[in-house]
């Protein structure tokens, strides 16, 4: 694999250049105008849609490149990308239709080769109704007779999507993985909530009961979450180069639900880094003249 980390350092002054072309492209766009009136910016509207925004988004702002939208990765496809790497990965697949579904599909772009690369995977995961419940005044556990539910450990199946995305992406030099987390279960503050009789419950973030962020965040290597970690990071320790793949985790921290532009903001955002780390490989279509 150093092989593979020398060529892209190689390739940063290449990239560099390209990047600046990028980003240039995108703050003369249009922008995000008009895409969510009041209606659009319901929380009800899934990631999965709002993706289809975001496609839309980039294919208004750079004319130039051919997107896509996919639900889903197949397993065969990760293998076939391991084995590219290295012909003693990818060899075991038990189902041969099995596959990845992240919540909010995959964005790729086609580079100066042909080939599809990816910009943008997402997932968005609620876990954690004790705000909901306190408002309603309803109690929980075996009796009735709790404020708040012992966390479950369902979030940690996203690790597995993660993990796949990872072995799919292992050549790239980023990571465009955001997962967007609500629900009281992932709280970054000490919150009060009142119930219907005008008793306040307090929900503490650094409870062992309640919060479950601890148990995601070796996805990101215990780096700050709401921070955008597209760009894959490399550390050196003595004469060994590590190439750090750390999903972008982002939490509303008080409980609150995400609002569909915010989130909207954050994909635009890691999609053009991807553009910008790949600009190299775009050069010929982002200079062709139209």
């Amino acid at each position: 694999m150093e092989n593979c980390y020398n060529t892209t350092v190689k390739n940063t002054m290449a990239k560099k250049t390209q990047s600046t072309r990028l980003t240039n492209q995108h703050k003369e766009s249009q922008g995000v105008v008009g895409i969510f009136g009041d209606g659009a910016k319901s929380h009800d509207i899934t990631v999965g849609k709002i993706s289809h925004l975001v496609i839309e988004q980039l294919e208004k702002e750079f004319l130039q490149l051919s997107f896509r939208y996919r639900t889903s990765i197949k397993k065969e496809e990760i293998n076939e990308a391991l084995k590219k790497i290295d012909p003693e990965l990818g060899q075991t697949l038990f189902v041969s239709n099995s596959s990845i579904i992240p919540d909010g599909g995959i964005i790729e772009v086609k580079d100066d080769n042909g080939n599809w690369r990816v910009l943008l995977v997402t997932e968005a995961k609620h876990q954690g109704k004790d705000i909901e419940n306190i408002q309603k005044g309803n109690q929980v556990g075996k009796n009735n007779n709790q404020d708040l539910m012992a966390a479950g450990n369902a979030i940690e199946r996203s690790h597995k999507n993660i993990s796949e995305i990872a072995n799919f992406m292992l050549y790239e030099s980023h990571f465009p993985y955001i997962l967007f987390l609500e629900g009281s279960n992932f709280l970054t503050e000490t919150i009060s909530i009142k119930r219907p009789d005008g008793r306040v419950v307090t929900l503490n973030y650094n409870s062992g009961m309640l919060n479950r962020l601890d148990r995601l965040t070796s996805a990101n290597y215990g780096m700050p979450i709401n921070t955008n970690l597209c760009k894959n990071k490399f550390v050196k320790h003595k004469d060994k180069t590590f190439m750090l793949q750390a999903a972008s985790i982002y939490t509303q921290g008080n409980g609150g639900k995400w609002d569909a532009k915010e989130m909207f903001d954050i994909m635009i955002e890691i999609s053009t880094i991807s553009l910008q780390v790949l600009g190299s490989e775009l050069f010929k279509q982002l200079t062709k003249r139209k």
